[in-house]
């Protein structure tokens, strides 16, 4: 299992941690060794997006061909986020905004806290809500409408009502947030890693597919863990009355 944090400072990302989570996470979609991956924030906040001096600034002054590889770097790292076949879980406490929110939009499970504050800001720069995937993700976790509220007013979404509105998976306590994220990703990585790995992808996948297609797709899907040696144990465990040891193959 891996636990990443950002550094202090209500942990702004600059060009640089961008680029460094999108290798990060493309270097994870060929690791054996990680089976899960915990995201979270340090000092009490999860992510408060782009620095406002280190990234907005600057691109006030670049060419279009530089902002455009600038937005589609930070595009990138969702893409990796979405494509690295481990399950990733976001502890969101405090400020949740702008990139930081997109960040833990992108992750599959979030436990937050009651101070939790998720707000996707691009609208109060004067951008749109169209960023790093927002309009695709955000309708599909909490519906089109309340989607809709929040990427065009950039208004807080607290950690209850984003627990009531299915952004949160569950809520905690702080000073247990980390641990019960910690504890379920563990458990994921005691899971089959290689039948996660599936779930995950034809989670995403599915998305653009009508429904018989992805049925014809699911079809394939279980059919090849079916051929792994993980389902094999399950069973043998199952018979022996004993709990299986899946080891992701």
């Amino acid at each position: 299992m891996l636990t990443l944090d950002r550094p202090a400072r209500k942990n702004a990302l600059t060009f640089d941690s961008y680029a460094e989570m999108r290798d990060l996470f493309r270097a994870l979609a060929i690791s054996r060794n990680v089976r899960a991956v915990v995201l979270a924030g340090a000092g009490g906040n999860f992510c408060s997006g782009g620095d406002v001096h280190e990234i907005i600034a600057p691109l006030l002054d670049m060419e279009p061909a530089e902002q455009l590889a600038f937005t589609t770097m930070t595009g990138d790292l969702v893409k990796a986020m979405r494509a690295c076949p481990q399950p990733i879980v976001a502890a969101v406490d405090g400020v949740c905004a702008g990139a930081g929110a997109i960040l833990a939009l992108a992750s599959d499970l979030r436990f937050g806290t009651s101070r939790a504050k998720v707000a996707f800001l691009f609208v109060k720069v004067g951008l749109a809500g169209c960023d790093m995937g927002a309009c695709a993700m955000l309708p599909r976790v909490i519906g089109l409408g309340r989607a809709a509220e929040l990427l065009y007013t950039g208004r807080t979404l607290s950690g209850d009502e984003g627990a009531a509105w299915g952004f949160f998976n569950t809520i905690c306590e702080p000073e247990r947030l980390l641990d019960a994220a910690t504890t379920l990703a563990s458990e994921l990585a005691n899971g089959p890693a290689a039948a996660h790995a599936l779930t995950k992808k034809m989670l995403h996948s599915e998305w653009a597919l009508p429904l018989d297609a992805a049925i014809d797709a699911e079809a394939q899907a279980q059919a090849q863990c079916m051929r792994g040696n993980d389902f094999r144990r399950a069973y043998e465990a199952f018979a022996a009355k004993r709990v299986p040891v899946f080891e992701g193959d």
